[in-house]
């Protein structure tokens, strides 16, 4: 009891440091499981683990293939959940190169590694690339939290976050299949029987996802459940599924939960984010238990076996020529420049299937006698381990080094999406800055679309925005709700990371009707609440210009505002280009020089 306890206790606070530090989460519970299994047996004083996985006669927690079956278990709710999140429209829509990196890069790296590893390790062929297929994985878990305070370019955050995504659940499949085949013929991998074998595994793990996927779906549309039973209904049925596969063709499962998850994820349904909520929450406290679990089954000899020149001579081809070779495969003839390949090929961490699915599939050849199974487990451990670490403490450097970081965060973060916030956004989008619209209500988040502005349903109360690494170039925050709460909240909660250059909110009628009371995050003045700017937007839909002469005539234009009530400042644009958003005190601006415009909304201004 204590164990299990202790297990859940320090899982849950190694997800509180990887939060608290900004860590990948599989970091610290690693190497939790490695303190308190193998590495405990050098301080313990009957030389035993402090916690043992399988039950030695002594101790332990699960008898026989007890924890056999629960990774099993655990890696199929794991992977069903990562199919989810695997989009036919995402995989059209993400560019040539990331479609490129999980297609070239991963066949790069299946072959690049396998053949490595046989030659480094002198493995059969069988198990060297069972190892490189288990390595192609990445996944969002890894990435999200290296590059989270890394401020980059657009285009590489997203290419690295869709790579994370798209990846995980295809190497996972890669490696299903290519242990499915390994297994089926118990060492006789390419006889006629075991191709028979592997293509039962095809045809039933095919099968059963895809028809339980759609029965599920339709359960789901015709409300057949109820829905504080959902969630629940939706877990019993992943389980089913890899348990009857399993029944039907030996080493199924896995592969039948992964294509349910695609399936799913691609249909229409009215509670997949939902049902994808509660899958993440519960992969949370599953990837907690097992890889602490998993690191503490790990024996000192396991450890020792990789202990050698050969191991530090594996990595480095994996990081420093695998991987670049694959981004530079993958992305000639793409718009990235020299620098932003460098840094992708860079960053390539290994993520938390990898490590869970080398643990089951490690444990189950080695019981079956396949020569040379005792290395899957602790290479891929070792592969995952080391690009976490170097990732997690370089990135940032290499960043700065190749000229990918960005020492100025210039986009604009606009809180609600409403259709003043899309005539801004878009004239934003027209002087050439970034621009993303978060908004709660998916009806303004598909007018922004169509007018060509980037947005996103979110709810500003959830920490998932801080999560988003495509905000990472966001350096200015305008709260532009027509709830004035959510517009100070907005200010409180991400003025430090997304509004580092400004962050600003429109006042409120209260501060609207009291000058001195003017706050210093007021937005364009104090006489424009929410209302008037909808009232003149609906009226004058645009944005105009107007030329600056000098600052007595800003003055004077800024006079002329507040006096009449369509026409609202918002903007001042320097020759440059450079624009600069309207303060409350917006008398405090000063043009230097020729060729400033003061960009407003409403009628034409008609003033000398």
């Amino acid at each position: 009891m204590v164990e299990l306890a202790g297990i859940i206790i320090l899982g849950i606070i190694a997800q509180w440091v990887a939060w608290r530090f900004k860590l990948p989460a599989i970091l610290p519970l690693i190497l939790i499981g490695l303190l308190v299994g193998p590495i405990a047996t050098l301080y313990t004083e009957d030389g035993g683990k402090l916690i043992e996985p399988i039950w030695n006669g002594k101790k332990g927690l699960f008898p026989g293939e007890g924890l056999y079956y629960f990774v099993s278990l655990a890696i199929s709710i794991i992977l069903f959940e990562g199919g989810l999140t695997l989009k036919r429209a995402e995989i059209k829509n993400v560019g040539p190169v990331i479609t490129k990196l999980i297609t070239v890069g991963t066949v790069v790296t299946f072959f690049g590694a396998g053949v490595a590893a046989h030659y480094i390790f002198e493995l059969t062929w069988q198990i060297s690339f069972l190892f490189s297929a288990l390595i192609i994985v990445t996944g969002p878990t890894v990435i999200t939290p290296i590059l989270r305070n890394i401020p980059l370019k657009k285009d590489v955050s997203a290419v690295l976050k869709w790579e994370g995504i798209l990846i995980d659940p295809i190497g996972a499949l890669v490696a299903v299949l290519v242990f499915e085949f390994i297994s089926v013929g118990e060492g006789q991998a390419f006889t006629k029987t075991a191709l028979i074998e592997f293509g039962k595994i095809l045809l039933f793990g095919t099968t059963f996802g895809f028809t339980f996927a759609h029965a599920l779906g339709f359960v789901i549309k015709k409300n057949l459940v109820p829905h504080y039973l959902l969630n629940v209904v939706s877990l019993s049925v992943v389980l089913l599924v890899y348990v009857e596969s399993d029944v039907f063709a030996h080493e199924s499962g896995l592969l039948a939960v992964v294509v349910m998850g695609m399936v799913m994820g691609n249909m229409n349904l009215p509670n997949l984010k939902e049902l994808l909520y509660f899958k993440e929450s519960l992969s949370v406290l599953l990837i907690s238990i097992l890889f602490i679990l998993l690191a503490a089954n790990i024996n000192i000899s396991d450890l020792e076996l990789i202990f050698n020149w050969n191991t530090a001579i594996l990595f480095a081809v994996v990081v420093f020529v695998i991987r670049p070779l694959g981004v530079f495969l993958s992305s000639m003839g793409s718009d990235l420049k020299l620098n932003e390949k460098l840094f992708i090929g860079w960053v390539g961490p290994r993520g938390i299937v990898a490590a869970g699915i080398a643990s089951l599939f490690g444990s189950k050849l080695l019981s079956k006698g396949e020569p040379g199974a005792e290395y899957i487990t602790p290479l891929v451990f070792m592969i995952v381990l080391g690009t976490v670490l170097l990732n997690a403490t370089t990135a940032r450097f290499v960043a700065k080094i190749v000229g990918v970081f960005l020492k100025k965060s210039e986009g604009v973060l606009i809180i609600g999406a409403s259709k003043v916030s899309r005539l801004i956004g878009n004239y934003l989008k027209n002087n050439n800055r970034h621009v993303v619209l978060i908004d709660n209500n998916q009806a303004n988040i598909e007018k922004a679309q169509r007018l060509g502005l980037e947005a996103m349903t979110a709810d500003i109360f959830s920490d998932s925005l801080t999560d988003n690494i495509e905000l990472n170039d966001m350096g200015f925050l305008l709260a532009l709700t027509g709830n004035s709460d959510i517009n100070e909240f907005a200010i409180e909660k991400f003025q430090r990371q997304f509004g580092e250059n400004g962050a600003f909110r429109l006042v409120n009628s209260d501060e609207m009707n009291d000058p001195n009371n003017n706050p210093k995050e007021g937005l364009f003045s104090h006489t424009d609440d929410f209302i008037k700017l909808i009232e003149v937007v609906r009226k004058y839909p645009a944005i105009q210009e107007i030329d600056l002469r000098d600052k007595p005539h800003y003055d004077d234009l800024i006079d002329l505002a507040k006096k009449d009530s369509e026409i609202i400042p918002v903007f001042t644009k320097a020759p440059t280009g450079v624009i600069d958003i309207i303060p409350a005190n917006s008398k405090d601006f000063s043009p230097n020089g020729d060729g400033y415009k003061l960009v407003y909304m409403g009628k034409t201004i008609d003033i000398d």
